[in-house]
């Protein structure tokens, strides 16, 4: 049950459809809940979808009575929850009266992205999201979060079982052995003509991704400036970047294509709770730049796979990637490490790492609150 699916591409979808096709290659079955419209199926899972609605770009699911509805006909075994909050609250409530044991996955910064948009009241938007947050997910037998930092944040706002389970990253398809292909040359000489070191971002351009922090690096000597990505901020960004190439939305191959052209990744946005976009950037063989802070803190070895920056010290981030900018060497020892890290992150253990969950809470044995 997943507050996001195809069509709409961002995290969640991309770690749900990961999920299924580990769940589809050991055999299991699943069904798919999420806001129509979408296919019918995935890997041959069939897809069941609710009413919904758009909403800043976003569909969004109504939480109404037609997810008990299908949990009642498919009576699965275990309901797993992608990123919940109001689809997944109201799954997760129709779970426990059934009696269905449940995994909730705490994958959205909702309580930040929120208070991000609500200008003076961000105070208390953010302690009325936090209460929401802390009640949904106490529907839950047990929460996953993806990082260190976001499981000490869950617990410090009184969500109970709470647990950590980190995300995968496809190997096979973001690898360093593409920076020699044909199409990553080309990009490469496009984008950097005179042979200028390769600065860039990938990830959704909407206000909550602080995107426009690359303005501190868009005028470093010898350097380009890419922005892969697309999103209700594009515009703002153009003008606030008039130098740097915005490759626009890009995913599969293209999108693996475009990480092997860069020479230094960075990550901007303080509020993730995980960064898998610094995953797919260090199996490139790239190094990377995120702020200290939320879940880069868990992938992000400070002088070996990149740099950890304060995101509020002024500078922090030009100095950083400056440092790479100018050392070769050291952008090519980072980017081997980085590399070799996440060569032990595939999908495959990962899913089976979530398997084990599921298991753990279909026992008679597992303690779960009352119905």
């Amino acid at each position: 049950m997943t507050e996001s699916f195809l069509p709409s591409l961002n995290g969640v979808t991309t770690s749900v459809c990961r999920v299924l096709d580990h769940l589809a290659d050991r055999g299991h079955e699943a069904v798919v809940i999420c806001p129509g419209p979408a296919p019918e199926s995935y890997r041959g899972f069939p897809v069941r979808t609710v009413q919904g609605l758009t909403l800043r770009q976003f569909r969004v699911g109504l939480p109404t009575t037609d997810l008990e509805r299908i949990l009642h006909e498919v009576r699965p075994d275990v309901v797993h929850a992608a990123s919940p909050f109001g689809l997944g609250w109201r799954g997760l409530a129709a779970g426990r009266n059934l009696g269905i044991p449940t995994v909730a996955i705490y994958q959205t910064d909702m309580p930040s992205y929120l208070a991000q948009h609500a200008g003076p009241l961000r105070g208390r938007i953010s302690n009325v999201s936090w209460r929401w947050i802390r009640h949904l997910h106490s529907l839950a037998d047990i929460t996953l979060a993806p990082s260190s930092a976001t499981l000490a944040e869950l617990v410090k706002h009184g969500v109970p079982r709470a647990a950590l389970w980190s995300r995968g990253v496809d190997t096979a398809l973001y690898s360093p052995e593409l920076k020699t292909s044909d199409e990553v040359r080309a990009l490469r000489a496009c984008v950097a003509a005179n042979g200028e070191t390769i600065v860039g971002y990938v990830g959704r351009l909407a206000q909550e991704k602080q995107v426009h922090r690359l303005a501190e690096v868009a005028d470093l000597p010898n350097t380009s400036l890419v922005v892969v990505g697309d999103g209700p901020s594009r515009e703002k960004l153009e003008q606030l970047l008039p130098k740097a190439h915005f490759l626009g939305f890009r995913q599969g191959l293209p999108l693996a294509q475009a990480y092997a052209a860069l020479d230094v990744f960075v990550h901007t946005g303080v509020n993730e709770t995980f960064g898998q976009t610094l995953q797919e950037a260090m199996a490139a063989g790239l190094p990377v730049v995120a702020p200290a802070a939320g879940g880069p803190l868990d992938i992000v070895k400070p002088g070996v796979t990149g740099y950890l920056f304060d995101p509020d010290a002024a500078g922090a981030l030009r100095a950083s990637v400056n440092s790479l900018v100018i050392d070769p060497a050291l952008r090519e020892r980072m980017g081997d490490s980085a590399h070799r890290k996440m060569e032990a992150r595939s999908w495959s253990g990962v899913v089976d790492e979530l398997i084990g969950y599921y298991g753990a809470v279909v026992t008679p044995s597992y303690s779960r609150p009352a119905a």
